[in-house]
């Protein structure tokens, strides 16, 4: 039987990047908790080999139950009644599996019964079970949102919450509404502290809201009347239990169909406050949305390595004039280029995780005791790293999801147009990525303070330092030249100190900054394993290179009175 894990040997490369021995040590406290949990590991080598086993495991329940049912869900989807969701047959299958399995609240501490994961591994159990079933992958995914309410919560709202996620509930943020979607400072769901009932009451209506019946939800809502704008919001937990709130409708979607996308009518929704007033947006959704961003990331890998698979898999089957299509350059040019552009995303996505892992790690251990100097340092570097590579992996893996799904229908012909043929599917799921928790277009508001601060071309340089084999020389060269029109095209674009012009040229620098990261990133992995990288990072070299010069000549040879003609 397939297993989604073992099939892909880069998935185990990413796991034992050296970055990790520090990612164990800081989240497993130096491995403390091998006296009290008969689980826990005892050393690095014995926490990736847990690892290792739980990814594996993770990949033969997709392969054998998510995969498989993933049609059936696309067709049947989920139903509404009497205000309540119920899934689709094929996904209460799949969480059933999921449960037995142990494999919810991964990232949470043992004490609550969690397995205590880093975000790496988890972010590559996400991975795998998106390229089954993106829509199930966002039901199962929306666990990681007990990471925010650990992080902000109280100790007695963990005991209450915690357990409950890592015995197999379900979560959900009702963040948007219908007239606040990606301006969200323009919530209005109202929160009123009821004295009688000693509790905070939730009245309005949330839109587009994933999992909307969850059995624990995150909600934005404004607690201080009077105001309008983002300093007004609080974050609150309301748990299904107590009623109050109902689906008034499930959403007819392009894809990701098994996952109930719900508007939700809130009447005296009893609710509680997760951390302190006013903070809900400035701080909380913050943390929630960058958490959700690289989980899209995640998501958008999964679906671009179901689109190389189905596409690889049927230019070999398919045969035209006597040959297998994939002989045919115009054929295997299409998959040279999918599979590089899934390589360079995918190293982006597990960099950027483990810089995530390392300073939230710290950021756990602050909370039991006072960093030293030094710690201090190496959180603030890769808090400052995560957040400038985070809305990278999110809007260049979301853009690569949608571009493998196109590409695969391209490469099946009419049959691709056919919905008997997983591509469609494929092709359909992967169109969200890049809109929701964040449109790329926002992606490229969040990075691009990051060009012009000299972040990116920072690390960029730092990346030329680090020695690659004899082999990659020639790329690391050409790559050198790439960054150089990366620099130059900033400066030029900053000189005219022009802020229109700095937000129309956003996307262009964005991208060229991520492709210089992601040469940077396959070059590296192809100097140690060139058996799994050597060929993407030719191609993607190849592919980014034109990119890059594409993106100079626009920038160089753009008038900014131009500027006119794009207007309405």
């Amino acid at each position: 039987m397939a297993n989604f894990y073992t099939e892909i040997p880069e998935l185990k490369y990413h796991l034992n990047n050296p970055m990790m021995k520090r990612i164990c040590e800081l989240k497993e406290r130096n491995y403390r908790d091998k006296d009290e949990f008969d689980y826990a590991p005892i050393d690095f080598e014995d926490a990736i080999d847990s690892y290792d086993k739980v990814l594996e495991i993770t990949g033969e329940i997709t392969g054998e139950i998510i995969a498989p049912n993933a049609e059936g869900v696309d067709e049947e989807g989920p139903h509404c009644a009497n205000g309540r969701v119920e899934y689709a047959s094929g996904t209460k299958q799949n969480l059933d599996a999921m449960v037995k399995a142990g494999l919810n609240g991964m990232t949470m501490p043992r004490q609550f019964g969690g397995l205590n994961f880093p975000i790496t591994p988890y972010t590559m159990c996400a991975e795998i079970v998106a390229a089954a079933d993106a829509g199930f992958g966002n039901i199962w995914s929306l666990q990681d949102c007990i990471e925010t309410l650990y992080e902000f919560g109280n100790p007695d709202q963990h005991s209450r919450f915690i357990p409950r996620i890592c015995e197999g509930e379900t979560m959900s943020m009702d963040l948007t509404e219908p007239d606040a979607g990606s301006d969200l400072q323009s919530v209005m769901l109202k929160a009123t502290y009821s004295e009688k009932d000693g509790c905070w009451l939730l009245n309005g209506v949330k839109r587009f809201i994933t999992n909307g019946d969850a059995d624990i939800h995150l909600v934005l809502a404004r607690s201080e009347e009077g105001t309008r704008d983002g300093r007004g919001l609080s974050m609150f937990i309301y748990d299904k239990r107590q009623g109050g709130v109902n689906v008034r409708r499930i959403e007819n979607k392009l894809g990701i169909h098994g996952s109930p996308t719900c508007e939700l009518v809130y009447k005296n929704a009893k609710a509680e406050l997760c951390g302190d007033r006013k903070l809900g947006l400035i701080k909380y959704v913050m943390a929630l949305m960058n958490g959700a961003r690289l989980g899209i990331a995640a998501q958008s890998v999964g679906l671009s390595q179901a689109a190389y698979n189905e596409g690889l898999a049927y230019a070999k089957d398919r045969k035209q004039f006597g040959k297998a299509i994939i002989e045919f350059p115009a054929v295997y040019d299409m998959l040279a280029i999918m599979k590089g552009k899934l390589d360079a995303g995918r190293a982006l996505l597990y960099q950027t995780a483990r810089y995530v892992d390392i300073y939230k790690a710290l950021d756990d251990i602050a909370r039991e005791r006072k960093l030293t100097p030094e710690e201090r340092q190496e959180q603030k570097k890769y808090a400052k790293l995560a957040d400038s590579f985070t809305p990278l992996a999110k809007g260049m893996n979301s853009e690569y999801a949608n571009q493998n799904g196109y590409d695969c229908i391209q490469i099946h012909g009419g049959s691709g147009f056919m919905m008997e043929y997983a591509c469609q599917r494929i092709y359909r799921d992967a169109r969200i990525t890049s809109i929701y928790e964040g449109t790329t277009q926002l992606q490229t508001v969040a990075a691009i303070r990051y060009v012009t601060n000299g972040s990116y071309i920072t690390t960029i340089r730092e990346f030329e330092a680090i020695p690659c084999s004899p082999e990659m020389e020639p790329l690391m060269s050409s790559l050198k030249k790439m960054a150089d029109k990366f620099e130059a095209c900033t400066n030029l674009v900053k000189e005219t100190q022009n802020q229109e012009l700095l937000d129309f040229t956003a996307r262009r620098l964005m991208e060229m900054a991520a492709d210089c990261i992601m040469c940077h990133l396959l070059i590296q992995d192809a100097s140690k394993a060139p058996e799994l990288f050597a060929k993407s990072a030719h191609v993607y070299l190849n592919y980014a290179e034109a990119e890059i010069e594409k993106h100079t000549n626009f920038i160089k040879n753009f008038d900014q009175e131009e500027l006119a003609f794009y207007k309405k």
